[in-house]
């Protein structure tokens, strides 16, 4: 695997500048090319010394302080703000002992996929010459972040061999393997399920909330709650799980919003009164099952992008639709039954907490707006035909979508993953670009050809592909210029003007967050804006459709999912229409 490079300080800016011009007045952008310039020559040119000294030192200097800036550091909530729900395709569930059933063999497959990933038999993938590097399959499972106060801390327990089943609020450890190691069958693990299912009645304390508070509100609830010996054990027990099993209560959907609704269910679990407390949201995987049929992974983002979450859905899912008897053939010697996890008697100050919690979580699900699209019409097959790249032809639908709104182009945020690089997480991809405003300029003008729209679509894409595979490479502007900030504040330099400049701020400001978390299965991944007044939109182009999973925030005037999604797909049929 590569080292992380750090790259030259003038082609970083170069690149910057041509991002920043879509989004700055011509009297702006000559402002910025002074500033820019000045910070080349000075206070840049000493800051890249000081980042190619840590480049020298580390294999990779961007892993650790990517860790600790973009997810440790962050103090909103985890829930809808960084963590993302990975959907199962819907599996209609008959009866209760079907979900059971269901549950058991999703857990099944899931330590099954924990044995490839410990004998280091995941796929070496290669991007040309390279090979990818597969560090944050071995990261995900028995993995946990932990609340402190400014910054939080993760811990990794890879030798895990239990998981923890949450089924109305109650918390339950639960061995998957027999005493020599082996997997158990899927109906083995059925029966205990059914045991913890029969042992509870009534709803337990939702203690799981406090995990969906800002970072600094549970840190300080943490330290309040972990006073007692016996919390203390639960919740080191339930960190240092393989993964989590949420069995959530039943929600009912409306006609044509079940998609919207699985995605919500991931995201934040319909608030404190549905399945909000049935979560622990610090926990790097959590299965989520419901008996509606909506089935997915709720995942911490810290460790691990999407891509070993969706790898691990597409694995059991297609194990289970290859072999209807897939997870009969395990063991059936159970170590012990499962174990209820207890908690201290409720005090006033934890109750207190507890409302305070809810009270914080119930306004964020009231807050946040999603619309889930499944477009029709085409998918990347069709876009392949017009010797378009799929990835490009999508981001540049949703950059002519948001302009057609809001009459001005969006700061656009796709990310990309640095895995040719040893320990690689990611680089973004800045979608608008002079190219994407060209077309959507042109797209909006009634006296623009047909020919000329084409013409322009096609250098928006072309553009977008070049950036794209630049930033593949590390070769882009965002974790350079973080790089570069950072070496300030560690050295205790002040951060230089360039910062604050309104080419940086501006095009630092993605009111479009995206990510391409491609499935052949009906799935999809889904997570909240990183903007106020924007949008995220993660999509699944597969052959013949396209699935976009939009959110955006109830109190904000300028957004709206519905209107969003609504104008993205006239802008997919526009943008056919224009090709033929």
């Amino acid at each position: 695997l590569l080292k992380y490079p750090v790259q030259p300080l003038n082609e970083t800016l170069d690149r910057f500048m041509l991002s920043a011009q879509p989004h700055l007045t011509p009297e702006e952008f000559a402002k910025q090319e002074e500033v820019t310039q000045e910070f080349q020559e000075n206070d840049g040119a000493k800051l890249q010394e000081l980042l190619e000294e840590a480049g020298k030192n580390e294999v990779n200097w961007l892993a650790q302080r990517w860790l600790v800036n973009a997810y440790l550091k962050y103090r909103d909530p985890v829930t809808v703000y960084t963590s993302p729900g990975m959907t199962f395709p819907y599996h209609k569930f008959n009866d209760m002992s079907e979900f059971v059933k269901y549950t058991a063999t999703v857990i099944h497959g899931l330590g099954e996929f924990k044995g490839i990933v410990d004998t280091g038999e995941i796929p070496v993938v290669k991007m040309g010459k390279n090979e990818l590097d597969n560090s944050q399959f071995e990261r995900v499972f028995g993995t946990c972040r932990i609340p402190a106060e400014g910054t939080d801390c993760i811990v990794y327990n890879p030798s895990s061999d239990y998981i923890v089943v949450i089924y109305k609020n109650h918390f339950y450890k639960l061995l998957p393997y027999d005493i020599d190691g082996k997997l158990l069958s899927s109906a083995t693990l059925a029966n205990q399920l059914q045991e913890i299912r029969d042992a509870e009645s009534s709803v337990g304390v939702p203690y799981g909330v406090l995990t969906a508070d800002t970072r600094d509100n549970w840190a300080k609830n943490y330290k309040l709650f972990m006073e007692s010996p016996e919390n203390v054990k639960t919740v080191e027990t339930i960190q240092a799980a393989m993964f989590t099993v949420s069995m959530d209560e039943c929600v009912d959907f409306k006609p044509g919003k079940q998609m919207t609704e699985l995605i919500l269910g991931l995201i934040h679990g319909h608030g404190s009164q549905l399945n909000g407390g049935n979560r622990w949201m610090d926990k790097t995987i959590q299965l989520v099952i419901n008996p509606n049929g909506n089935v997915g992974f709720t995942y911490e983002h810290s460790p691990a992008e999407g891509q070993p979450i969706a790898m691990m859905m597409d694995y059991v899912v297609k194990k289970m639709a290859e072999d209807k008897d897939y997870g009969t053939c395990g063991s059936t010697k159970v170590q012990c039954a499962p174990q209820k996890l207890s908690f201290a008697p409720l005090t006033y100050s934890i109750g207190q907490t507890l409302c305070d919690a809810s009270n914080n979580l119930d306004k964020l699900v009231k807050d946040l707006h999603c619309l889930v699209i499944k477009f029709l019409c085409y998918g990347k097959n069709y876009i392949k035909e017009q010797k378009l790249g799929p990835d490009s032809f999508v981001q540049m639908a949703l950059q002519l979508a948001f302009y057609k709104m809001h009459k001005v182009p969006a700061a656009q945020y796709e990310s990309a993953h640095l895995r040719i690089f040893e320990n690689g997480r990611t680089e973004t991809i800045r979608s608008c670009s002079n190219e994407s405003l060209a077309f959507c300029k042109s797209m909006t003008d009634p006296n623009a050809s047909n020919e000329e729209k084409v013409c322009l679509m096609r250098e928006a894409v072309g553009g977008h592909q070049k950036y794209a595979r630049n930033a593949l490479m590390g070769k882009a502007v965002d974790r350079h210029l973080l790089g570069l900030k950072l070496m300030a504040l560690e050295n205790n330099l002040p951060v230089p003007e360039f910062f604050s400049s309104p080419g940086y701020v501006k095009s630092m400001h993605f009111r479009v967050s995206t990510s391409q978390v491609a499935s052949v299965n009906e799935a999809f991944m889904g997570y909240g804006p990183t903007t106020e007044d924007g949008y995220a939109a993660c999509y699944n182009p597969r052959n013949d459709d396209i699935i976009v999973a939009i959110t955006c925030w109830r109190y904000n005037k300028e957004t709206d999912s519905d209107k969003f999604a609504k104008m993205l797909e006239e802008t997919f049929l526009e943008m056919q229409k224009v090709l033929e």
